[in-house]
Formats: C-alpha cells, sequence, structure tokens
C-alpha cells in the first residue's frame, strides 16, 4: 500500500461564483408572487455570506440581475432594486463587523441614483476588509462587460495612449469590471438549467461547474460544502497534461 502521506491533498476553491437561479418557481411552486422568493432569496445569500469564510471561500462572485432582466415584468424589476438596496442598507453594518469587503461589477448607468450611492458607499466603507471578497453582478452581462473593454481599448489606442499590438489577455483581463479579482475556480448554478447565462465567460474560462437542481432558496451550507468537497477531487489541467 502507498504511504499516505504522499495522496494529493485535496484542491480549495478560494473563488466561488454563483449564478443564484430558481427564486421566481420557488415563489410559483408555492402560490406566491416571484417577489416572494426574491425576498428568500435575499435570505439565503445573507446566510452564504456570513459561512463562506468559515468553508474556505475567500472570494465570493453572485449573479444579482443580468442586462437580460430588464426584459422582466416592471413590478419584478423595480422590486429587484427594493431588494438590492434595502440589502445594502441593512447589512452594511454586519457585513464590516465581519470583515467582508463589497463590490459591484455591471453596467451601473442605467441603475437607479439612489441604488448607485449605496453601491459607492459601501465599496467605499468596506475597501480595506479582507475576510471575504463579495462581488454582485447587477446589470451585468458578459458580452457587455467585454465590448464595453473593448471599446475602452480602441478610444486608447485611436489616441495613441496605447499601441494595439501590447493588447493581450493580461491587458484586458485589467480593463474589465472584474479588475483585481481572481478568476473564479468554481461556478455554480442553482435551478437545475446547465447553461452559463452570460455570467463571466473571459474570467471563468478555465474554471469548474456544478449544475444542482436545488432552487436557490433552497440551497444550504451544507450543499454548497458537498459541492466543494466534489471540487477538491477535480483534476484541473488548464489544457496541460496530468502528472503521476
Amino acid at each position: 500500500m502507498g504511504d499516505k502521506s504522499d495522496a494529493k491533498a485535496p484542491r480549495e476553491a478560494s473563488h466561488v461564483a454563483i449564478i443564484m437561479d430558481g427564486n421566481g418557481r420557488w415563489a410559483t411552486n408555492r402560490g406566491w408572487p416571484r417577489l416572494v422568493g426574491h425576498r428568500k432569496g435575499a435570505e439565503r445569500v445573507k446566510q452564504i455570506v456570513r459561512a463562506a469564510p468559515e468553508i474556505g471561500i475567500q472570494w465570493l462572485t453572485i449573479y444579482a440581475f443580468s442586462t437580460e432582466n430588464w426584459k422582466r415584468s416592471t413590478e419584478e424589476v423595480l422590486g429587484l432594486m427594493s431588494i438590492f438596496a434595502r440589502y445594502i442598507e441593512r447589512e452594511a453594518d454586519r457585513l464590516a463587523a465581519d470583515g467582508v469587503r463589497m463590490r459591484f461589477i455591471g453596467d451601473r448607468s442605467k441603475l437607479d441614483a439612489k441604488l448607485q450611492r449605496l453601491m459607492v458607499g459601501i465599496e467605499t466603507r468596506t475597501a480595506g476588509l479582507t475576510r471575504l471578497n463579495l462581488t454582485v453582478a447587477i446589470n451585468y452581462g458578459g458580452r457587455d462587460e467585454i465590448t464595453r473593454t473593448i471599446r475602452h481599448l480602441a478610444s486608447e489606442a485611436a489616441v495613441g495612449r496605447i499601441d494595439p499590438a501590447q493588447i493581450n489577455d493580461a491587458m484586458i483581463s485589467q480593463h474589465l469590471d472584474s479588475a483585481g479579482i481572481p478568476d473564479p475556480d468554481l461556478v455554480i448554478r442553482t435551478s437545475g438549467e446547465t447553461r452559463t447565462s452570460n455570467f463571466l465567460p473571459w474570467q471563468a474560462a478555465y474554471a469548474e461547474y456544478e449544475f444542482t437542481p436545488t432552487l436557490w432558496p433552497d440551497f444550504t451550507i451544507d450543499e454548497l460544502s458537498e459541492i466543494l468537497g466534489r471540487f477538491g477531487h477535480r483534476d484541473r489541467r488548464f489544457g496541460g497534461v496530468a502528472t503521476a
């Protein structure tokens, strides 16, 4: 028998990104308005954020509202925006006390002015915290993010500030909304759907994926821990060849 000390230690997923899907269906299945599901989903976010550092997560990115979600009813969109604002207002003290740095990615220009002020305020307040890095994708779409980045780099090249020949992967990454945030190790999608839905296409190019049928309001810390355990034994080669 081989020496157990030679066995590879399980890999840790220090950056986990989550597509939080299924809030509306969770409520509809119970005969309730969709916004009830979104409010329940916000409660689940609080629980996951509080537990994340204890199970080895240092970076957590959650998909809160996509560029395509504007197609939903006005009532649902306004309700979601209200939930986002309420979360920031009510959780600001706890996040700061728990050492959570909060950031946002996505195009803020379409968001309500009050919500934008709240976002800037909590980003500023928590900027020096390091226990957990929480990133919320709001009015975010991966293609939109890349398009905005290309436009910026093209305009810089047009006035001679950068040489187009110098544009590479690293430069593009430095100009994405997620600049300074490591690429995710693991992307989880709840609700049984098996699409990536325009979430972090650049950053998650080599991430591992896990799709669970659990609707987001029912997604527990225990299930997250189980997923992390499975991730720990995956062989990540990044295009290379496995070594003995």
